[in-house]
């Protein structure tokens, strides 16, 4: 015989009432209560029957991730994140891709939306956000993750991307570098404009005038790294020390420097934002800036469940998490 929430009730010696409110994460409920209840819930082996669940809450008890792209570790490694929190609460995902276009976003909304998810957290694309408001009219929250966009207000959770890359560059303007090359992303991100911000503060802070011949803007792919290093290293005058303003674009310059590493005149050092699995084993890196991608992928997962519970906060929030130089 299947057990129900009576049977948890009794066993945990609450009312049916208290189990369903622990199940649906009802704040009103006490820690000590929640506990002794998900005890008997794991203990008696509980099912919740989502389908009725659903059609007595109005809720589905998913939520929508949208990325730019389904193949990328970094937007991976925040849905994990967002996966764990949400699962200790009983809800789970829904990952789509935007194929970093607004008519990738256009037809994942759609989609999420036919899908009924109760909330969702976008990595936008672009820097447009207009289309976002069709799901205002529809009353779901949305956690923007990684980048704001134009035109759209609504709950963020970021990195302090000026400050992140301002410590890298005067890390190494205080060991002695001079003309430091940056390596810059789409700059229609508010990511990548941030960053530059930072590689700009730190120059004029030291009084290093700016210099554009060493500046080079890609598109945070491999291709554009592995592009932009080689125009760099083929200046007359190279910089001294590369900082990169993604992991992607930083696989790609060190793919460079790994197929040309016999025929380079002279070494190159880079730095790179983005910490990412395989950055402690790319060669020619002496620093690395950090982000705390669960921590992102949690904090916007939580969120999102205070916006579907309607638990009162201050609007829009936005949330920047600190980073962290690690010197390899």
């Amino acid at each position: 015989m299947a057990v129900t929430i009576k049977d948890v009730a009794q066993l945990a010696g609450v009312s049916t009432a208290t189990v369903s409110r622990v199940l649906n994460d009802d704040p009103r409920v006490s820690e000590e209560t929640k506990e002794t209840v998900l005890k008997c819930v794991n203990k008696l082996g509980y099912r919740v029957n989502n389908i009725a669940r659903s059609l007595k809450t109005n809720k589905t008890y998913t939520v929508g991730f949208m990325c730019p792209e389904i193949a990328n570790n970094f937007f991976m490694s925040i849905a994990k994140g967002v996966e764990d929190e949400l699962r200790k609460h009983g809800y789970t995902v829904i990952i789509c891709s935007s194929n970093e276009s607004i008519e990738g976003e256009k037809e994942s909304v759609r989609v999420l939306c036919e899908k009924c998810v109760d909330g969702i957290i976008i990595i936008p694309a672009t820097d447009e956000g207009e289309h976002y408001n069709y799901l205002n009219d529809m009353n779901i929250p949305v956690v923007l993750v990684d980048r704001l966009v134009k035109n759209y207000t609504t709950d963020s959770v970021l990195v302090d991307n000026i400050n992140g890359c301002y410590e890298a560059i005067e890390y190494l303007i205080n060991q002695g570098y001079r003309r430091i090359g940056f390596i810059g992303g789409d700059m229609r991100l508010t990511s990548a404009i941030e960053r530059f911000e930072g590689y700009k503060r730190a120059l004029s802070d030291y009084s290093i005038p700016l210099d554009l011949e060493v500046i080079k803007f890609g598109d945070f792919h491999i291709e554009s790294g592995y592009q932009l290093i080689k125009e760099l290293l083929n200046l007359e005058n190279p910089p001294e020390h590369i900082f990169i303003s993604n992991y992607f674009m930083h696989v790609g310059a060190t793919k460079f420097l790994m197929e040309h590493q016999n025929t380079l005149q002279y070494s190159v050092e880079l730095s790179s934002f983005d910490d990412m699995e395989l950055s402690s084993i790319l060669g020619f890196t002496k620093n690395i800036v950090a982000q705390p991608m669960t921590d992102i992928g949690n904090k916007a997962a939580q969120i999102i469940l205070n916006r579907i519970h309607a638990v009162e906060l201050f609007f829009p929030q936005i949330i920047r998490f600190k980073t962290k130089l690690i010197h390899k």
